[in-house]
C-alpha cells in the first residue's frame, strides 16, 4: 500500500510508469501535460493512477503541499503575491530544519483564473504529485469545481483564497477557511451603510460567477431583512474591460451605493467609468478587492473606495518590527512591495506550518485535522483577528471591518461590523 505523499522514501510509480513524487518543484506557470490529465481522469481504472491512502504517512523525506492559483490572468497580482510570501515562509522553515525533520516541498500550478485549468491542475497535484494538502488555492468557482474530487482523494483544503461560504459550509472534516466570508462581510457593510450613512438605493455590480453570486445573495438577503430591495444590478465576465454601459445603467437607476463583486482590474475599471462621467457614487467591495493595486490606481481614481477586510494593510511605517522586517525581506527578495495577496500567502503558509508542527512527527491527515481543530489562539503578525477552530467550526473568524482608500493607502474606518 502506498501512502498519501509526504515525500518519497523511494521512487513511486504513477500512471503508465510516470514517476510520482520525484518532481522537485513545478514551474510557476507550467502547463498540465496530456499524460497527467489522462492519468487523473482515468485514475479509477488504470493501475497506479488511483489516489493513495490519505490516512497514513511513509514518515520520511518531505511534506508535499500544492496549490493552483492565478499567475498570469486577471487575479495574478493576488496569486503571485500569495505564492511569493508562502515561499518565504516555507523556505525559512526548511532552512531551520523543516517540520519534525521533514522538508516542505511546495508545488504551484497556474490556473489563469479559469475553472478548466484549475480542475486539470488540481487533478495533477492530487494524483500525480500526490500532495498531502492543498493550501491557498485561489478562486471561488475553482475551489467549488475541485473540492468534491479533492475530498474523495482525502486531501485537506487549507485556507483557500476565497471568502465564499462553500469554503467552510456545509461542514466537512477536510475544509478549513481562514477569514470571514464574502457573504458576511457584505451583509455587515450594507447594514452599516444604510444605518450609519443613510444609503437608500443599493445596487450591485458583480462578476457572473459563483463569487458574484455571493455578493448578490448578501445584498438581497440583508436588504430583504431590512424591508428593502436591490434597486438595480449588472453582471459581467471576469475579463471584461468596458463598464461604461453598466455604469450608465446604474446611474440612470439613481443608485447611491454600489456593492461590487469584483477583484482587481474590474474594480478599478468600474470606478474609473463612474468617475469618468462625473458620478461620485460610493462603491464597496469585499476582501477580494482589498488590494494595494486597487488603492494605488493611477490618478487616485479609487480614493474613497471602501472594502471589507479582516486585517489592516501594513506599510513601511508600521509600528511592529516583525512586520517591517517582513516588508523589507519581501522587497529585497522580489524587488517589489508585498500586496494583499502577499499578506494572505503569509497567513496561509504560517498557519499551515503551525498546524503541521502541532500534528506531531507521525503525520497523517487525521493528525493534521485534529491539530487544526485544537487551534484556538492563532494570530498573524499583521494585527488580524484571533483564529480558532473546532470539530464543528471550520472558519477561523467571522470578524471584518471597513477600510477606505485615502491618498493611495488603505485606512481602517470602523470597528468590527456585524449584521
Amino acid at each position: 500500500m502506498t501512502d498519501r505523499h509526504l515525500g518519497p522514501s523511494a521512487v513511486e510509480t504513477g500512471c503508465a510508469g510516470v514517476p510520482a513524487g520525484i518532481r522537485r518543484e513545478a514551474p510557476a506557470s507550467g502547463p498540465v501535460n496530456a499524460l497527467a490529465v489522462a492519468c487523473l481522469l482515468l485514475g479509477a481504472v488504470l493501475p497506479g493512477c488511483g489516489s493513495s491512502d490519505p490516512e497514513t504517512s511513509d514518515a520520511a523525506g518531505e511534506i508535499v503541499l500544492g496549490t493552483y492559483t492565478d499567475l498570469s490572468g486577471p487575479a495574478a497580482a493576488i496569486g503571485v503575491g500569495s505564492i511569493n510570501a508562502a515561499r518565504m515562509i516555507f523556505d525559512a522553515v526548511n532552512e531551520d530544519g523543516g517540520i519534525h525533520g521533514r522538508q516542505i516541498r511546495f508545488i504551484v500550478e497556474d490556473n489563469q483564473y479559469q475553472v478548466p485549468r484549475a480542475v486539470q491542475a488540481a487533478n495533477k497535484l492530487i494524483h500525480r504529485d500526490r500532495i498531502f494538502a492543498m493550501v491557498g488555492a485561489l478562486g471561488t468557482p475553482m475551489n467549488n469545481a475541485v473540492m468534491t474530487s479533492q475530498f474523495e482523494a482525502g486531501v485537506p483544503n487549507i485556507f483557500p483564497l476565497s471568502g465564499a461560504r462553500s469554503m467552510a459550509e456545509p461542514l466537512h472534516r477536510l475544509k478549513f477557511a481562514g477569514v470571514s466570508t464574502y457573504y458576511d462581510q457584505m451583509r455587515a457593510a450594507i447594514k452599516y451603510f444604510v444605518e450609519e450613512r443613510g444609503k437608500e438605493r443599493i445596487c450591485t455590480m458583480t462578476q457572473d460567477t459563483d463569487y458574484g453570486t455571493e455578493m448578490t445573495d448578501a445584498a438581497n438577503d440583508q436588504l430583504g431583512e431590512m424591508g428593502r430591495e436591490v434597486i438595480d444590478s449588472t453582471a459581467h465576465r471576469p475579463l471584461d474591460t468596458d463598464f461604461s454601459a453598466a455604469i450608465l445603467k446604474l446611474r440612470q437607476a439613481d443608485c447611491d451605493l454600489i456593492v461590487l463583486g469584483t477583484i482587481i482590474g474590474d474594480t478599478i475599471l468600474a470606478i474609473s467609468a463612474a468617475r469618468g462621467i462625473d458620478w461620485d457614487v460610493d462603491f464597496v467591495g469585499p476582501i477580494a478587492a482589498f488590494e494595494s493595486e486597487v488603492a494605488e490606481a493611477e490618478g487616485g481614481v479609487t480614493n474613497g473606495f471602501f472594502a471589507m477586510t479582516s486585517f489592516e494593510f501594513p506599510y513601511a511605517d508600521h509600528p511592529s518590527q516583525e512586520v517591517r522586517d517582513f516588508l523589507a525581506g519581501y522587497e529585497e527578495r522580489y524587488g517589489q512591495e508585498p500586496n494583499t495577496g502577499s499578506l494572505l500567502g503569509w497567513l496561509v503558509a504560517d498557519f499551515t506550518v503551525r498546524a503541521l508542527r502541532d500534528a506531531g512527527p507521525d503525520l497523517t491527515v487525521d493528525s493534521l485535522v485534529a491539530a487544526i481543530e485544537s487551534i484556538d489562539d492563532y494570530q498573524d503578525i499583521f494585527g488580524g483577528p484571533v483564529l480558532s477552530f473546532g470539530p464543528e467550526k471550520r472558519i477561523g473568524t467571522d470578524e471584518s471591518f471597513l477600510a477606505e482608500v485615502q491618498d493611495g493607502r488603505w485606512v481602517r474606518v470602523t470597528e468590527n461590523l456585524s449584521y
